[in-house]
């Protein structure tokens, strides 16, 4: 029996205003106990606002945020059960490891040894036992991290508020912190709130992502329905690559849209796959490039197939990207296909069916 845990962060019609700017409009929404949400969007969407009003850095000019059910409003930054991992990490680099993870317990009431300790048990759980005497200017980024990780860890809040904690980090070094920090958080337990444009990082890592823009949540799922069933065209186009072509609506039943696409011909979509109401300003459909399929010489014809000619390829090594141009559309769509053994890599202009299924097309109108 599954059981839904219980709320640790409430946001209740927040509002925030910089003068004349409005940078949060409305929000309205929970983070669960123990859950590793995201906060996603370009830069400027007011997610590090949004962040910072849970940490208490930033006031709100209306609404509420409650954390564990208590109404912050009148609750210093240094009283709240959160700690908060920077992008710059702000480790003090003329203190040591074990010094700056042991920072926060200047004033615990804990002996030297009890101190000591928590410590050397925040290290190990980051990855860095045996590296409290070395020098915080000698460490690598990804070691820079982890000791901000321990200091933060250290106190046991209830919420770990992480402020873009891997854009520094190069791509390989970045793709292994995301596994760390997946690890870390299911160890602990607690509640990370992860602050982040990069979507396949936001995809990785979460349990759920709200999807931001112009201080407002455009949209909040979990990372399947964010990509397969995104609610708008601007959420499905932020949110990794999507195709897009223009629809017409034929007819809409109950549950039943039949639509007509170049490229695709007449098909009907179920309810569930379409998105929006009828505004009468025009439909597309979108799907993701890894729903169509390339079918090469000898594959059995499939229920679905359109023709279409390659007009770029880019091999990737386990990937290749063939932009395709079916035939009757306007503009290409992009197909990606994996490179297993005796698969070709097919030369631009070549003629090509397209093998593609209703199910995978989402409709935006």
């Amino acid at each position: 029996m599954t059981t839904t845990k219980p709320t640790m962060i409430e946001f209740r019609d927040v509002h925030k205003y910089y003068g004349d700017y409005h940078a949060l409009r409305g929000i309205t929404a929970s983070i669960r106990a123990g859950e590793f949400f995201s906060l996603l969007g370009p830069s400027g969407c007011g997610k590090t606002t949004l962040l910072r009003t849970i940490a208490g850095f930033e006031g709100i000019s209306s609404g509420a945020v409650l954390l564990d059910g208590k109404d912050m409003s009148n609750v210093p930054a240094n009283k709240r059960p959160t700690n908060m991992v920077f992008q710059s990490y702000a480790i003090f680099p003329h203190l040591s490891v074990e010094e700056n993870v042991g920072f926060g317990l200047r004033r615990d009431s804990r002996s030297a040894a009890d101190k000591a300790k928590a410590v050397a048990e925040a290290l190990e759980m980051v990855g860095l036992k045996g590296y409290g005497k070395r020098a915080a200017h000698a460490l690598s980024g990804g070691q820079r991290q982890r000791v901000a990780l321990a200091r933060a860890l250290i106190l046991k809040p209830k919420v770990l508020l992480l402020d873009e904690p891997l854009s520094a980090l190069d791509k390989k070094m970045r793709e292994q912190m995301q596994v760390e920090l997946i690890r870390l958080q299911r160890q602990v337990g607690i509640t990370f709130v992860l602050v982040t444009h990069d979507q396949e990082e936001a995809l990785v890592m979460s349990d759920r992502i709200a999807v931001m823009f112009e201080g407002e949540i455009a949209q909040l799922a979990d990372p399947e329905t964010l990509y397969r069933r995104p609610h708008s065209r601007k959420v499905a186009d932020f949110i990794g690559t999507m195709n897009f072509l223009p629809a017409k609506i034929l007819s809409e039943a109950a549950n039943v849209v039949e639509v007509e696409a170049p490229g695709f011909g007449r098909f009907a979509l179920d309810a569930g796959q379409c998105m929006g109401a009828a505004t009468g300003q025009g439909a597309s459909v979108g799907f993701r490039p890894e729903t169509l399929t390339i079918l090469f010489e000898g594959q059995q014809p499939t229920d679905r197939e359109s023709m279409a000619t390659v007009e770029e390829v880019v091999y990737y090594g386990d990937m290749t990207y063939y932009d395709v141009r079916l035939d009757g559309t306007e503009a290409p769509v992009r197909i990606s296909m994996r490179n297993v053994f005796g698969r070709p890599v097919l030369d631009i202009k070549t003629r090509t069916r397209v093998a593609w299924s209703p199910g995978a097309l989402v409709l935006f109108r």
